[in-house]
């Protein structure tokens, strides 16, 4: 599990990472824009395109800290074991609802490749976003998997 969770903070780091380039982006392109009257082409384009990439990417982490929803107010008041055995079932639906998303995902990344698929204003590859986030996507249904079949580590608590 810890290098699971190793590769959980390498990605949120590189989130973290693009959503700090991207706010500088975009302060520079509203500086320019009401300042001096310059501004960079499909600013928001690219903002879209790395927010979506980021938010795949915050995934692992989010469900190594056991960040996700979870909705226990049927269950508050149900035994500690009943409570354990259910976070495990939600957490092997999440890893086959994860699993899923990063089949499709890397089935989408494909296509946008082979069919040189870009953003309207800049051509940006879109296969470069499914690549970003199917990973994360794959990454967050093995950490979900684990944590299904081996329990949640006690040290962590949502």
């Amino acid at each position: 599990m810890k290098t699971l969770e190793l590769l959980a903070k390498a990605c949120a780091v590189i989130a973290g990472g693009l959503l700090t380039l991207i706010t500088l982006m975009t302060c520079v392109s509203l500086i320019g824009r009401n300042t001096v009257g310059i501004t960079l082409a499909g600013d928001f384009e690219l903002t879209g395109v790395v927010a979506g990439a980021a938010i795949g990417l915050f995934l692992p982490w989010c469900q190594v800290r056991r960040g996700n929803i979870i909705v226990d107010f049927f269950t508050s008041n149900a035994a500690a074991p009943t409570n354990a055995a259910l976070d495990r079932f939600g957490a092997f639906l999440l890893a086959i609802a994860m699993g899923l998303m990063a089949w499709r995902s890397t089935l989408g990344g494909l296509n946008a490749y082979t069919t040189n698929s870009g953003t309207m204003m800049l051509g940006f590859p879109e296969w470069m976003v499914y690549a970003c986030i199917a990973p994360a996507l794959a990454l967050t249904a093995i950490i979900a998997l684990a944590q299904a079949v081996r329990g949640f580590s006690e040290d962590v608590q949502p």
